[in-house]
């Protein structure tokens, strides 16, 4: 999977290149660029949400680096379906220039617009609809319907005369979905027999043997769990999550509950979906949250955003007491999701703080009140039989995914050297049925930290963690410029370390001592100064504290 950093080969002529920006590796920044004839077309860009280890930051997006110089050269953007990780960074690539085309379905075009008027942004759309085909610059585009867990999801084929790629986004092979439209597996069937030089296929269910349940039989489920609840039900799942807010909205309706929408992202979502067409709401089910307070709480069914734990999603903020329903005795919460990679520990303390303010937590472990949006391994062989693809890139998916699906399609006899284990920023030629590596760019992590989009590094981050798990100590110090003899201090303050400030009494005679040493070699440059004392007293700390904190030293001179 480790590629070596090398150049980019030249672009020979006639030759289709493709690189993934992100998704590889990862759940989530899916992005993967284009190029033929000196053009560029771009399918998906979305954002990747934090883990523990990358404190306060908001959002991370695909490194646009390897196209900011050629903006004017992109002639399109494909959506594949309407989630944030895979439209989430649209806003981003927009504000360095503007006027790129979006395309995609319906629903995702209404969700994306949606997103971009908050940042200020009317986008170009073009909107198109399984079986359509549009000539994007030098590229053939052919939409095909594809199943998942939110409406209007489509794969895109890619015909240039380097040869044809097709690309699933996100989907699975549901026979019974809610909204009856299945994945076209009679266009698969027809894309083979034409022939599938490239397939970059979902491989987030890779490793999950046989076939993802049907999202119907949800329902029965939550309509159970609703009906035995005693006080309010509060559901949480991802705000874009139509069909499972479809089940939600009718299992309320069932069991004679109104349901009320909480979180921004959840009203706007929702409002558009209603609007559209794909969400049906029940005549008069949907109330509003403050009128719904006034309702005895046995007719009450919240429907939230925070299924993955997310500090400040309303669930988390229930768990903390940190919202206006505060939950309690004989409450019912549902978690109707499933867990991001990663999100474990903070899904497990708000479930846990639920439990302590005496809720009852339904969530995936303990009842099926959820199903992936994703194919199953015995889905994706069908695929790989259906479409006989000459060679195969998996995407969308951390490596064990991505092994699991390269694994799949060589047991259906796709040669191991023609499925392709990349990283972001592997670059793949493709030209008359064949792939190589043509190089490997250096792809960073750019994250979003409140107003501020790829300021933050990774150093930073390091120093937040630091000061999070090790605390902060400053010292100030007053030196003479002529002699640098100490004319003030060293005062020495800590943050976030158990011991008084007077444990640091010990160390400061060896400080003293050593700025005498480093004066009488003639040091007399202040930044240098520092670094002497922060180098004893980081040594004294970890030898007598056993903590490696932020070390802050502030010489100055008088």
């Amino acid at each position: 999977m480790s590629i070596p950093i090398s150049a980019p080969e030249p672009l020979a002529e006639g030759t289709l290149r493709v690189i993934p920006l992100g998704g590889l590796g990862e759940i989530g920044r899916n992005m993967t660029i284009f190029e033929y004839d000196g053009k560029i077309l771009i399918v998906d860009c979305g954002v990747l949400f934090p883990e523990e280890h990358q404190p306060g930051v908001d959002l991370i997006l695909p490194d646009f680096e390897p196209i900011k110089d050629r903006l004017d050269d992109i002639v399109g953007v494909v959506l594949t379906h309407g989630h944030e990780d895979h439209i989430g960074a649209v806003p981003y690539l927009l504000r360095l220039k503007s006027d790129i085309p979006l395309i995609g379905s319906g629903l995702t075009l209404a969700l994306i617009e949606a997103k971009l008027k908050e940042h200020r942004i009317k986008p170009y759309t073009l909107t198109v609809k399984e079986g359509q085909e549009e000539q994007v610059g030098p590229f053939d585009l052919e939409f095909v319907a594809v199943n998942h867990s939110i409406p209007d999801a489509l794969a895109v084929a890619i015909r240039t005369p380097a040869g044809m790629v097709l690309a699933t986004g996100d989907f699975k092979m549901d026979q019974l979905p809610l909204d009856g439209r299945i994945t076209d597996l009679r266009a698969f069937s027809r894309l083979g027999e034409e022939g599938v030089d490239l397939f970059l296929v979902d491989s987030t269910n890779a490793d999950v043997p046989g076939f993802t349940p049907t999202e119907r039989s949800i329902g029965p489920v939550l309509d159970q769990v609703i009906a035995k609840a005693p006080r309010r039900v509060i559901v949480a799942s991802f705000s874009s999550h139509v069909h499972r807010v479809q089940q939600v909205l009718d299992a309320a309706h069932a069991n004679g509950r109104r349901v009320a929408l909480l979180g921004r992202s959840m009203v706007r979502n929702m409002t558009i979906a209603a609007d559209l067409g794909y969400l049906k709401v029940p005549e008069n089910v949907l109330i509003d949250y403050k009128k719904a307070r006034d309702l005895p709480d046995e007719k009450i069914v919240y429907m939230s955003t925070g299924s993955q734990g997310e500090p400040m999603a309303v669930l988390s903020r229930m768990a903390n007491l940190d919202h206006a329903i505060e939950v309690g005795e004989g409450d019912t919460v549902i978690l109707a999701s499933s867990l991001i990679p990663g999100n474990e520990n903070a899904v497990y303390r708000v479930i846990d703080g639920l439990t302590k303010l005496g809720a009852n937590v339904v969530h995936k472990a303990n009842a099926k009140v959820h199903v992936s949006g994703h194919a199953a391994a015995g889905e994706l062989l069908y695929c790989y039989n259906i479409l006989k693809p000459k060679n195969v890139l998996p995407v969308h998916g951390e490596y064990r995914h991505l092994m699991a699906n390269a694994k799949l399609a060589q047991e259906t006899g796709i040669p191991e050297e023609n499925t392709i284990l990349a990283s972001n920023g592997t670059i793949i030629d493709l030209k008359d049925g064949k792939t190589h590596i043509a190089g490997q760019l250096d792809i960073g992590f750019v994250y979003v930290d409140g107003s501020t989009v790829g300021e933050i590094t990774d150093a930073d981050l390091k120093d937040r963690r630091i000061l999070g798990e090790e605390g902060f100590v400053s010292i100030i110090i007053v030196v003479d410029a002529a002699t640098g003899r100490i004319i003030t201090g060293p005062e020495i303050h800590a943050r976030g370390i158990a011991e008084d400030d007077s444990v640091f009494d010990d160390v400061v005679p060896k400080i003293v001592a050593a700025l005498k040493e480093a004066s009488g070699n003639g040091v007399r440059d202040t930044h240098a100064l520092s670094q002497v004392v922060r180098r004893t007293i980081g040594r004294w700390v970890n030898q007598k504290l056993r903590r490696r904190p932020m070390i802050v030293p502030l010489v100055i001179e008088a």
